[in-house]
């Protein structure tokens, strides 16, 4: 199966349509900003990214559901083009867990892990776009 842009686009518009629904259902919270803060977060390598839902996980729920549910999506596109990356259940007090799955992270290919970031980087792009169109 071949990956194309339009599907990343599309997967994007859903993730965000979602995080809206998932933003009023909870006052006070505004996820959507999160998008921005993806993107921004790609240069810094997967781990962080990846990361990122924990550091949210135990005080800002919603925004840590977003990034795991593109964390999620990206694992899935990454497998439609024959590239595995690591998505171990962790939870934010289970360090070696987290330290399990980082170094499964660490020790991607670089070639896998130059696509992986090139991916990731146009879904967070196609994230940013919906969430100005929909905010």
């Amino acid at each position: 199966m071949s990956l194309h842009y339009s599907s990343l686009d599309q997967i994007a518009q859903k993730l965000v349509l979602d995080a809206k629904d998932r933003n009023s259902e909870e006052k006070n919270s505004d996820c959507l900003n999160q998008s921005f803060k993806m993107r921004m977060a790609i240069p810094y390598g997967l781990e962080r990214f990846w990361g990122e839902h924990l550091r949210l996980q135990k005080k800002e729920q919603v925004k840590s559901d977003y990034w795991k549910s593109t964390w999620d999506e990206f694992v899935k596109i990454m497998a439609k083009a024959n590239v595995t990356i690591p998505n171990d259940s962790v939870t934010v007090d289970n360090t070696q867990a987290i330290r399990k799955m980082s170094q499964k992270l660490w020790e991607l290919d670089i070639d896998e892990q130059r696509v992986a970031i090139a991916v990731l980087t146009q879904l967070c792009d196609s994230l940013v776009w919906w969430t100005q169109r929909y905010k």
